[in-house]
């Protein structure tokens, strides 16, 4: 069966299990998890490859800008100790005590134990999200894991070039040292450029099929000049996405930015279900080519580096959360609890990052079949095992409901609509003044805490839409207006539901 149509299975298989997660709520990347290995374990003789460059590219940087564009950098600010603790210190100890247990256990060249080590320590935050949504947890935890998802995967990326460097290269310490001063600051000033010149060209693309197709150029050729450049590629994408966060938002129109976003999370997911395609084909290889006790040796060290992951992220976690208390005392901030210390702990999964970096790895590499193999045991334990427990562990540590983020939300929303109340107050006219009277009712029920949307009024208007819509399809089945006419007055009926819809129906979701 070739390629294509066994993605086109395995994309169908996906669609399938994802209405299964969301009935259950399970994490959408342990579906995927089980759906790809499902696909791989299937008796077709399928010999699949992908170049180690194009998997770091293809996987790592659209992954990577969709972290970047979306990380909210007061986080940085304001949880800075603890994103420091989890995307610094955890990546490093984890990488290490994955090293250790690469050297003494299997025998691994030290570089390539590091290479392993760094596959396979950073969480992937999707998995946790797409759980903590469905939860009311307190605001700080999921700020901290979102941030988290960004930062330790340029940490781990990292680690993981130079260790791969070394190890294919085999330039000393000091060579790589001077390579690794001039990557970092290099890198990080490319993806400002790229980002501030790729703001700049894609406003002159409003309205058009070339700005979805320009962001992707964009974003790819990023990662490319840096890794031409011989600069750090995971920091030029991350400064890229970061930029643009910051000065594309005011120059893209509503309907761009919604296309936008719907097509970076299509095309991030469907990166999701080839990758897991791909590493479950080369497992399936590689356990093909073991036999009695190299077998066995081989998935008792994957279980084994699986249970390190698990435990450090664990020991570390809760050993900060207790540690860090004092200091945020004696910054007059709340301390960490345990129960979120807990949790935490648990959102370990692992995703994207570590698949694509384990197909990344050249195909010589030292170990590289044992590391394949490991990386894929994380990711399908972390996923099953955390992924499925996650949701009765918050249950079970029952969090007081945090109404942080609607009350900022509802003071945000009462200075817009003051600013439009004061746009209009000296403004003469009947449509003037229905117009203020709608806002000022909009205003009290922000002011109140509630969502404006939810009034009759519009739900009103979105009933009188629905009979407008359904209206059109008569007109259009009885042929009394030609299909032109059908889809212009279908875009205006749709960008006016848009407009009363409240937004939590707005958002594309995985499961």
């Amino acid at each position: 069966m070739a390629l294509f149509e066994t993605t086109l299975l395995l994309l169908l298989i996906a669609v399938a299990l994802l209405q299964v997660a969301r009935r259950l709520t399970i994490p959408y990347p342990t579906m995927l998890a089980m759906a790809g290995v499902a696909v791989a374990a299937l008796p077709w003789d399928l010999d699949i490859s992908i170049d180690p460059a194009l998997a770091m590219a293809l996987f790592i940087a659209p992954a990577l800008l969709d972290a970047a564009f979306d990380f909210p950098l007061q986080a940085l600010k304001r949880y800075w100790i603890a994103l420091i603790a989890l995307a610094a210190v955890a990546v490093i100890l984890t990488t290490a005590a994955v090293a250790w247990l690469a050297v003494a256990w299997a025998g691994m060249p030290l570089a390539a134990a590091i290479a392993l080590g760094a596959i396979v320590s950073p969480p992937d935050a999707a998995a946790a999200t797409a759980m903590l949504a469905r939860f009311s947890l307190p605001r700080a935890t999921v700020a901290v894991l979102k941030g988290e998802s960004l930062l330790n995967d340029a940490t781990a990326l990292m680690i993981y070039g130079a260790a791969v460097s070394v190890a294919s290269t085999h330039l000393t310490p000091l060579q790589f040292s001077v390579q690794l001063a001039l990557a970092v600051p290099g890198g990080l000033l490319l993806g400002v450029v790229m980002g501030r010149i790729t703001a700049t060209l894609a406003a002159q693309m409003v309205g058009t099929m070339g700005l979805v197709l320009f962001s992707f150029v964009a974003t790819f050729a990023t990662w490319i000049i840096g890794e031409r450049l011989h600069l750090s590629a995971t920091l030029a994408v991350v400064a890229f996405g970061m930029t643009l966060a910051r000065y594309s938002p005011s120059r893209t129109p509503a309907a761009d930015r919604v296309n936008l976003n719907a097509v970076w999370e299509v095309g991030v997911f469907v990166l999701n279900v080839i990758a897991f395609l791909l590493v479950g084909f080369q497992a399936r290889d590689i356990v093909g080519r073991l036999e009695g006790e190299e077998l066995l040796h081989a998935l008792s060290f994957a279980g084994g580096v699986f249970a390190t992951v698990v435990l450090v992220r664990i020991v570390w976690v809760m050993l900060y959360n207790r540690a860090v208390g004092p200091v945020y005392v004696r910054m007059k901030r709340e301390a960490p609890t345990v129960a979120q210390g807990l949790v935490v702990s648990w959102c370990g999964m692992r995703g994207l990052v570590t698949l694509a970096t384990a197909l990344a790895l050249p195909v010589n590499f030292p170990a590289r079949d044992l590391i394949v193999l490991s990386a894929l045991a994380v990711v399908l334990g972390t996923l099953i095992f955390q992924g499925l427990t996650l949701g009765p562990l918050i249950r079970l540590l029952k969090f007081a409901e945090d109404k942080s983020m609607e009350e900022e939300m509802s003071a945000a929303r009462v200075a817009l609509f003051d600013a439009a109340l004061e746009h209009m107050r000296e403004q003469p006219g009947d449509e003037v003044a229905t117009l203020r009277e709608i806002y000022i009712s909009k205003r009290a029920l922000a002011a109140g805490g509630q969502d404006p949307h939810d009034i009759a009024g519009m739900q009103l208007r979105l009933r009188a839409i629905e009979i407008q819509r359904a209206r059109l399809h008569e007109l259009r089945y009885t042929d009394a207006i030609d299909d032109d006419i059908f889809h212009e007055l279908e875009r205006e009926l749709d960008l006016a539901e848009l407009a009363v819809t409240p937004r939590v129906h707005l958002k594309l979701v995985e499961s």
